[in-house]
């Protein structure tokens, strides 16, 4: 059982800045997400394209508006529960909720603040008949430990960023990567085509264009798969892979929480914004894309707003009767649970002569 104050379903933006904004006021906070790593679609649907209305910052990828995030929150130490959607809620006699992931795991929790941006994020599945007796025998949809791929033969269908990041990436794990899309045009970042021309012409990576992918070979586990080359439909043939990695975006769905007892409105949480973004059951809040309210703005600035909002009345929740003074960082300083701490350089009394 994992147990923390403030359990945290979502670990976009505004999931990872509600750890930091809990931590000012010394509330641990656990994430779970099912994406295999922190950021949400910032990581996962558009990690090199620029974001231009987040304050103090006229221009940042979304990818590095991530790390950034994880940076300011990582001195107050934040657990997650990556690869794996909150499945099922259970309220307990003390008040507490127990929330159990689809692989079974357990965590324990006065407060939950679903950040879940979208939703859980489905992967957009190619239609191959038989993708699904593939799944977990060398068909992943998502990379999470590019280990697995070391001197393995990989095939890769997609063009996107991440199409295109993870042929790269593999370009120096896997023995063998081939990339397949279904057009000649790729849509990602204008670096990430230009490198992957590079390693093609260094014959690091083999390109496939304009094909996809209509079959999967293999008896217990993935040996190739079958591709059709667009322009000449009778064409088929087999390329020799250990697995197949289709990258075709996301789907987002709110998944089982719409199962909860959440007062949900157009596949979205309804939240009281006059005072602290609370769902229908008191102690679970919702921040971000995930919640509605009159006059709600899908904007990651607002989710910010929301986080900080949500952690006061969190703290309330912790800390019944017990009175928070607000403290700009500038004067309290911030003190991280990992002993580290940040202030402002004290002034100096100093006599003039």
């Amino acid at each position: 059982m994992i147990k923390t104050d403030i359990l945290i379903i979502g670990a976009g933006p505004a999931g990872l800045f509600a750890v930091f904004e809990a931590g000012l006021l010394k509330m641990k906070c656990h994430l779970i997400d099912a994406l295999p790593q922190p950021g949400g679609q910032c990581t996962e649907l558009y990690p090199k394209k620029p974001i231009y209305d987040i304050p103090g910052f006229p221009e940042i990828l979304a990818g590095d508006l991530t790390k950034n995030l994880l940076e300011q929150c990582k001195q107050f130490e934040p657990g997650f529960t990556l690869g794996e959607r909150a499945d099922t809620i259970e309220k307990q006699e003390d008040g507490s909720f127990i929330v159990t992931t689809n692989k079974g795991t357990k965590h324990q929790a006065p407060v939950i603040a679903i950040a879940g941006g979208l939703g859980s994020f489905e992967p957009r599945k190619p239609q191959i008949a038989n993708i699904g007796y593939f799944e977990d025998k060398g068909v992943e949809y998502f990379i999470k430990d590019p280990e697995i791929y070391r001197n393995k033969r990989v095939v890769i269908s997609g063009g996107g960023d991440s199409a295109l990041d993870w042929s790269i990436y593999l370009s120096d794990i896997a023995s063998e990567v081939t990339l397949i899309h279904r057009r000649n045009e790729f849509r990602g970042a204008l670096d990430s085509v230009d490198k992957v021309q590079e390693l093609k012409d260094a014959g690091k990576i083999n390109l496939v264009t304009p094909a996809e992918v209509i079959n999967i070979v293999g008896d217990h586990k993935v040996e190739a798969v079958v591709v059709s080359q667009a322009q000449n439909i009778e064409k088929e043939f087999e390329i020799e892979c250990d697995h197949f990695i289709p990258l075709f975006g996301l789907s987002p769905k709110l998944g089982p929480i719409a199962k909860w007892g959440l007062e949900i409105e157009k596949n979205a949480i309804v939240v009281n914004n006059a005072l602290d973004y609370q769902t229908n059951i008191p102690g679970i809040f919702a921040i971000g894309d995930v919640n509605t309210y009159p006059g709600k703005l899908k904007l990651i600035l607002c989710g910010f707003h929301e986080a900080t909002l949500m952690c006061q009345a969190a703290y309330q929740i912790l800390n019944p009767g017990k009175r928070y003074v607000l403290k700009y960082t500038t004067v309290s300083g911030v003190n991280g649970f990992d002993g580290t701490r940040k202030e402002a350089p004290k002034q100096v009394v100093k006599t003039i002569d």
